[in-house]
């Protein structure tokens, strides 16, 4: 749910860690001290602390570059990194949808919700299968958790929804990214997301609703 700290170390070859879900409505004083802004997610590494989703990213990529999820040529990076970075109007639109449908302006945040979608739709059709073309990139990842969601949010506004009449390449590549064993491992049922906003909106959010506790 985007509530963790992830401390990590590497045995055998495997990457293991270790998952610490945080209240945020509670925050130990111990997340201040790694994060004075006390937000997640974090990742600690022999006493090392680094924090922000896209700079955790980065550092796992380049600590672990096998397999290598950015491009080395300095203009496909920055082309890749664009469409992470401006996948934060998507998430934008994800939380007004909902707000949209109660005062009448959903047509509008509809209109707009679509009109990116559709960038992401054009992005497949010049890259491939995935963002990544024949396999999966940074891109894929980065933004992959939101459509996870799309569930949720597709209840109540169906118009939403990733078809393969609206958008033939996004529905296409979620059926691929769902084969995806980093993705199988790390999945949440729509039901546990849909919970997790309920209690968001109720103002006792459930952080740990739907997580599973690994041993790796």
């Amino acid at each position: 749910m985007g509530n963790e700290i992830t401390i990590l170390r590497k045995k055998h070859n495997i990457l293991r860690h270790e998952l610490v879900n945080i209240n945020l409505k509670h925050k130990p004083k111990w997340l201040r001290e790694r994060y004075p802004a006390g937000l997640v997610p974090i990742l600690e590494k022999d006493g090392q602390v680094v924090y922000e989703s896209s700079v955790c990213n980065d550092y796992l990529d380049e600590m672990y570059p096998e397999p290598k999820l950015t491009p080395s040529d300095p203009f496909k990076k920055a082309e890749d990194k664009m469409l992470s970075e401006t996948f934060s109007k998507v998430i934008a639109l994800y939380y007004e949808v909902p707000a949209s449908l109660a005062n009448d302006t959903f047509p509008v945040t509809l209109k707009k919700y679509l009109r990116e979608m559709q960038r992401y739709e054009n992005a497949l059709e010049k890259r491939g299968d995935f963002f990544g073309g024949a396999k999966p990139c940074m891109v894929d990842f980065m933004i992959w958790p939101w459509f996870e969601r799309i569930g949720v949010i597709s209840v109540v506004a169906p118009e939403t929804d990733i078809t393969e009449d609206r958008f033939p390449r996004l529905a296409a590549w979620m059926k691929r990214m769902y084969e995806i064993p980093a993705v199988i491992n790390t999945y949440e049922k729509p039901e546990h997301h849909a919970h997790f906003f309920k209690t968001l909106r109720e103002g006792s959010p459930e952080y740990d609703h739907g997580v599973l506790q690994s041993n790796l």
